[in-house]
């Protein structure tokens, strides 16, 4: 089956999330966002060297609306429930539609991280790619020195399945890193709720 007849939600709640598609406009919230957290994404983030414009922001949200259609990729926005902020920007990507294998990727403002939002999101987002995408396997790449980002997988009981030793180069593109792959399959989601 061609995926982009696979049917699913474009938006889901957690306890006190908002996380939905991509959609034209979202350009303005989401340049606001990665400009104010600008400095903690450049250790580990290409895209983050530079402050972002509305316009290249924008570009990006409807280049990702049409993929998330597409199902090549699966961005997600995330806001409070209660305001409607948005605080967070996460994916599912290097999806296998046969395998029916995710990796989620992940950032947040700064003004919002230590309120346990993005590991919420990341439950909600794992438990949406079991639940409604079928997934067999979710993995969660990031690299080693990268302490709070692997900090969620291992609060969510995701297994450090390995580390991929000089698998990439660092942001500045002069010293090999090493990346830690973290996964949950269905067979462990089913009989060790993530939650």
């Amino acid at each position: 089956m061609n995926p982009i007849m696979i049917d699913f939600p474009d938006e889901f709640f957690t306890e006190r999330l908002l996380i939905r598609m991509p959609r034209p406009g979202d350009g303005k919230v989401v340049c606001e966002a990665v400009n104010a957290t600008i400095e903690e994404l450049k250790p580990w983030m290409k895209w983050a060297q530079e402050k972002h414009t509305e316009y290249s922001s924008e570009l990006g949200i409807r280049e990702a609306h049409i993929k998330f259609l597409s199902r090549e990729n699966l961005r997600l926005l995330v806001f409070l429930k209660d305001s409607g902020q948005f605080i967070a920007s996460s994916s599912l990507h290097s999806i296998d539609w046969e395998v029916r294998k995710f990796e989620i990727g992940y950032w947040i403002d700064t003004r919002y991280s230590g309120k346990g939002y993005m590991t919420e999101a990341v439950r909600g987002i794992s438990e949406f790619a079991f639940n409604h995408l079928n997934a067999n396997r979710v993995e969660i790449r990031c690299d080693t020195k990268n302490t709070r980002s692997k900090m969620i997988p291992e609060r969510l009981k995701f297994d450090l399945e390995g580390v991929i030793r000089n698998e990439d180069l660092s942001v500045d593109g002069s010293k090999l890193r090493d990346t830690n792959i973290y996964a949950k399959v269905k067979q462990s989601f089913c009989t060790d709720s993530i939650h």
